[in-house]
Parts: C-alpha cells; sequence; structure tokens
C-alpha cells in the first residue's frame, strides 16, 4: 500500500469516527431505562470519538513522509 492510499484510509477512519461518535451518542446516549445505561452510550460515543485525532495525526505523518 502507497502512503497516498494509506493516508485517504486514515482521513476515513477519522470522519468513520466522528460519525460513529455522533450515531452512537445519539442512539445509545439517550435510550436506556436507567441513568447507568444512559451513561454508558454517551461514555462509548466519546471513545469512538476520541480515535478521530489519532487517525488524523497518523495520516498527516504520513502524509509529510511522500
Amino acid at each position: 500500500m502507497r502512503n497516498g492510499e494509506l493516508v485517504n484510509l486514515l482521513r476515513l477512519g477519522g470522519i468513520a469516527s466522528i460519525v460513529g461518535s455522533i450515531a452512537i451518542w445519539a442512539s445509545q446516549g439517550g435510550q436506556g431505562s436507567t441513568a447507568e445505561e444512559r451513561a454508558h452510550g454517551e461514555r462509548f460515543g466519546i471513545f469512538v470519538g476520541l480515535w478521530a485525532p489519532t487517525f488524523f495525526i497518523l495520516a498527516n505523518h504520513f502524509n509529510q513522509q511522500d
């Protein structure tokens, strides 16, 4: 895999992480019968959203190597 393809894949992963985080937060954050279940959905959405900076940093790193 060339660096350009890897950079595009990592950027796509970052965008997917953001979209996935919002989707998880919207679908699971407000759902659930107890406060603990709602909090779990919110925390999971935040966890997935934290992957985005890592993907973008890696994409930037490999982009600079070209």
